[in-house]
């Protein structure tokens, strides 16, 4: 178990590091290309499929370019089984923090996310 929980945490460290420098190379890497991404904080919800997805982190402005202090964990990685598993985790960009509920799935040996659902929480100056 103790390798399954090291090879989730390389791909979690991958997704924060695809975020901070907007690398969409790595960002697909990690995410399995039927992943869902979503958040019940936008009106109407929003809903992206990963082709819908990777273009728009290709056109944001890399927080890593503007020098922004990471704030990136892993709260809690919970295993359902040897192909899934939950990881809650935390990042942020720009003025805002994120609390991501990634749901990752284990094809042909390898560890990706399937599913995306997030939090928005705007930071208080």
């Amino acid at each position: 178990m103790t390798g399954t929980l090291s090879d989730i945490g390389d791909v979690i460290q991958d997704y924060f590091d695809a975020l901070y420098f907007c690398d969409v190379d790595r960002l697909q890497r990690v995410f399995h290309p039927k992943a869902i991404y979503a958040t019940a904080d936008e009106t109407p919800l929003l809903y992206r499929t990963m082709d819908e997805y990777i273009p728009v982190v290709a056109a944001r402005q890399s927080p890593a370019s503007r020098n922004e202090i990471r704030r990136d964990h892993i709260d809690a990685i919970d295993l359902a089984g040897e192909n899934t598993a939950m990881v809650r985790a935390r990042c942020s960009i720009g003025p805002r923090d994120f609390v991501d509920f990634l749901t990752l799935v284990r094809t042909d040996g390898q560890w990706r996310i399937i599913a995306k659902v997030f939090q928005i929480l705007e930071r208080q100056s």
